[in-house]
Parts: structure tokens; C-alpha cells; sequence
């Protein structure tokens, strides 16, 4: 299998560096999911579709990956939003999480 550097993701950049899992044909991806204050949108919908691009490479290249993305349930935003709504921050977080499952159909956040 080739070995993935970084230049066959990011053509501009000048130094080069190995990505390396330490496992050969292994690659390990954490990126953090949209902070769910409100409805998805484009400015939180846009990393969950750079990274799973990102993803679809590795695959694509041969490589095993294990994805993971979280939710971000504890944030300014969605304190001020229970406190609007005269609930606790827990139900934002809850209702806002099934509704991105919802609209995206998968359930593997």
C-alpha cells in the first residue's frame, strides 16, 4: 500500500509531512461535530461533509478507517438558548442532536 502524505490532501502546502497512524493501513479520524444550539446549518454542516470527504479518501486509498464525531452538548450557545426557552440545557442539546440525526439519516454521530 502507498504511504499517505500529507501533500496527497493539500497540494499548496510546502512542508511535507507522514500521516501515520502507527499501524500500517490504519488511520484513526476525531473531528468535532456541530454544536447543536438550533437546526443544522451550513456553518456546522460544512465540517461534517469536509471530513467525511476526507474519510472517503482514506477508504478510497485503502486505508481502514475509524471515524468518530462527537456533538458539542455543552456551549454558550446552548445555555442561552435553554435559558430563553425556560429549559435546561440537557433538552437542547437532546432535541437538537435527534433532529441532525433526523434530517441526515444516519445514526452513527
Amino acid at each position: 500500500m502507498k504511504e499517505l502524505r500529507y501533500e496527497d490532501l493539500q497540494y499548496t502546502y510546502k512542508e511535507k509531512r507522514r500521516i501515520c497512524s502507527g499501524r500500517a493501513g490504519k488511520s484513526k479520524m476525531y473531528v468535532c461535530g456541530p454544536t447543536v444550539y438550533n437546526f443544522i446549518h451550513i456553518g456546522n454542516a460544512r465540517p461534517m461533509i469536509v471530513f467525511d470527504t476526507v474519510r472517503r479518501y482514506f477508504e478510497y486509498k485503502g486505508y481502514d478507517v475509524n471515524y468518530v464525531s462527537n456533538f458539542t452538548d455543552v456551549d454558550d450557545k446552548i445555555i442561552k438558548k435553554a435559558i430563553e426557552e425556560g429549559v435546561d440545557a440537557e433538552t437542547i442539546s437532546k432535541r437538537y442532536i435527534a433532529e441532525c440525526k433526523e434530517r441526515h439519516g444516519r445514526h452513527e454521530y
